[in-house]
């Protein structure tokens, strides 16, 4: 991986990055849409380019049980099956597969699983993880790994990661394939000497790249804080560092403050398909009886397609009846609400005012949260 260094803030981590995938240059910060089944839930992916989105991630797990990996590789890989021309990055599928606590049972080997689908069982083990996002044609893949749940006892925790780093080493002799990239899962729970243990281990194997994983499971926000400020320092300056599941921009501003460069989440695209819009001063639920004759856009000076074209008043009717359109308005305006923030986030650390941009951000932001 080419990685460079663009530019980093002086009264924190934050940094602006850049590396190259088989389809394009990435630069960082960088938020990444969930598309767990080869599609962001409403959007095409021609209105993803347009918002500006150079990466998007899929799920090997879904991807594996439904259409399949082979039918993928079939097609021509994930960019041809779903029309998309950039990046592309798979997890593991470990997450969904080890949340599935009564679907599972982990080995030494790893994880049989019952289909959430159809019932029927299923195996994987870093080979067949490595082989499927392989099939895939993914730009960014994930080793299988052991997620613990939050208030693991040490014991417990210590053990998963041993499987954890085993599994690790077993991903990258199984990698075959040389236009992808595999970063390196840092799990340990919530307990530092693990922390400190994996970093160190998954750092000495040569990964590219690393995820900070475990967290963001469900702790209280505190504690989330605490362990990616303790972990980042541990890794390479010189390679990137992915949090996955963050997705409120007050959370990613403070992550990219710790020095995190990559961030996914589900959450402003779920939370637009529950009535729930992005602006400058927080979360507006538009179903609100305040919104009923708002005949303003979402947010002014917002030039999204949403915003450019329609009313708080119309989505407010669009939700109210029902109607699929609200999804995908909102949708649209949230992704590049957080679009937005990240290239503004960029520009202010390069021009050496992220501290303030931060503050400013921040000030303004809670204050609704505060009514």
């Amino acid at each position: 991986m080419n990685f460079k260094i663009i530019a980093t803030d002086e009264n924190s981590r934050a940094r602006v990055t850049q590396f190259e995938t088989s389809h394009g240059i990435i630069e960082t910060p960088v938020f990444m849409p969930v598309g767990t089944q080869a599609t962001v839930k409403t959007l095409t992916p021609d209105e993803l380019s347009e918002i500006g989105f150079k990466i998007i991630l899929a799920n090997t797990y879904h991807l594996y049980l439904q259409p399949g990996a082979d039918v993928i590789e079939k097609a021509g890989g994930i960019h041809k099956f779903m029309n998309w021309n950039d990046s592309v990055l798979t997890d593991s599928g470990g997450f969904q597969v080890l949340s599935l606590k009564e679907l599972r049972k982990i080995s030494n080997e790893g994880v049989q699983f019952k289909s959430f689908i159809d019932g029927s069982t299923h195996f994987f083990s870093p080979e067949v993880v490595v082989e499927t996002q392989e099939k895939i044609g993914s730009d960014i893949i994930i080793h299988l790994d052991i997620c613990g749940t939050y208030q693991s006892d040490w014991k417990e925790t210590d053990r998963e990661l041993d499987i954890t780093l085993q599994w690790a080493k077993r991903s990258l002799v199984a990698k075959k394939r040389k236009d992808q990239i595999m970063l390196g899962v840092v799990q340990g729970g919530f307990y530092k000497d693990l922390r400190k243990k994996a970093a160190e281990e998954i750092s000495s194997m040569g990964f590219p790249g690393f995820t900070l994983g475990g967290l963001s499971i469900g702790e209280e926000r505190a504690l989330t804080e605490e362990f990616v400020d303790y972990t980042v320092p541990l890794l390479p300056g010189d390679k990137p560092r992915y949090l996955m599941g963050v997705g409120d921009p007050l959370s990613i501003l403070e992550y990219i403050k710790m020095g995190v460069d990559m961030f996914d989440c589900v959450l402003p695209t779920r939370i637009a398909r529950n009535k729930s819009l992005f602006t400058k001063h927080g979360v507006v639920k538009i179903t609100k009886n305040i919104y009923k004759e708002d005949f303003t856009p979402i947010e002014d000076n917002c030039d999204c397609y949403t915003c450019r074209n329609f009313t708080k008043a119309y989505l407010h009717h669009l939700f109210k009846a029902k109607e699929r359109l609200a999804g995908r308005l909102a949708t649209i305006h949230n992704l590049f609400f957080l679009q937005k923030l990240i290239l503004n986030i960029r520009q202010s650390i390069k021009s050496g005012t992220f501290k303030e941009f931060l503050r400013d951000f921040k000030n303004i932001y809670s204050q609704i949260n505060n009514k």
